[in-house]
């Protein structure tokens, strides 16, 4: 059965979440951190706030809205907030990147029921989306199209080509959203490839725009729901801190995909747990 949470209750899971995020990525010694512990918010709201229809005891129920993480090196995160709606068991999590684990570096649909698509190379997540979306569309399915994306990979031209054929299909079912976080595994997006005016561009190709605070759980909800009643394609750019919650690694590309040493480690889980108190 669906787990449906209010926000009270959410804004205590969001740092037990990051908790197991850094415990997950420091037992592998392999995983990346910034996006991870910046996008904790949008995957509890998806899942625990109402707003994803789906049965984790039927992964593949027909009925179920699809969700695509086409930035799936967000792995750790998606894994820990699916372990709490009851999709695996919460002692699963430290087998992330172990040998023969269901918890690939990025998520595998062949290995953990729940995962829509398998995902890697960025800026192909969309294009996956759209076919998905253009299904349900033709066979008069209800269920709707949900593809995150890290703000990175709209240096992709895949990207592109995709934003401009569900603005032509305008699809009534598909929500994207961008994690703007401003930093990619080369440095700063702008100074990488400048983002500048993303809304206007998505805006061109006939998408309805939302803009949100990322890292705000009452913000993120709104958005969402929003942007489920809106009849064409949907995209939100929510503005997130990468590293959110341990201040050596916030705004630090350094981190996109590094692992803690042992200092660094204790540090960062002694900054989570202060807010559980």
């Amino acid at each position: 059965m669906r787990k449906v949470l209010d926000l009270k209750s959410l804004e205590k899971l969001r740092w037990q979440i990051r908790e197991e995020i850094l415990k997950m990525v420091w037992q592998a010694k392999s995983g990346h951190l910034a996006g991870s512990l910046g996008v904790v918010e949008q995957y509890l709201i998806l899942f625990l706030a109402g707003i994803l229809n789906y049965k984790p005891e039927e992964p593949n129920w027909p009925a179920r809205d699809r969700l695509v993480i086409s930035n799936g090196h967000y792995a750790p995160a998606l894994y820990a907030v699916m372990a709490e709606a009851g999709f695996l068991k919460k002692e699963e999590l430290l087998t992330l990147r172990k040998f023969g684990s269901r918890l690939q570096g990025h998520p595998s649909r062949n290995h953990l029921p729940g995962i829509e698509t398998s995902s890697g190379p960025l800026g192909e997540g969309l294009s996956q989306s759209i076919g998905l979306a253009l299904a349900a569309k033709l066979n008069q399915e209800k269920w709707q199209v949900f593809c995150g994306m890290s703000d990175g990979e709209q240096d992709c031209g895949n990207t592109w080509e995709a934003v401009m054929l569900a603005g032509k299909l305008k699809l009534p079912n598909l929500i994207a959203f961008i994690d703007r976080n401003e930093i990619q595994i080369d440095g700063f997006t702008e100074e990488v490839m400048p983002l500048a005016l993303l809304k206007e561009k998505y805006q061109s190709f006939s998408w309805h725009v939302l803009e949100g605070k990322g890292n705000d759980l009452k913000d993120v909800k709104e958005k969402f729901e929003e942007a489920k009643e809106i009849a064409k394609p949907v995209v939100i750019i929510f503005r997130t801190i990468p590293g959110y919650g341990v201040d050596f690694m916030q705004w630090k590309s350094a981190w996109h995909g590094k692992v803690p040493n042992e200092k660094e480690y204790q540090s960062a889980i002694s900054q989570i747990r202060k807010n559980l108190v």
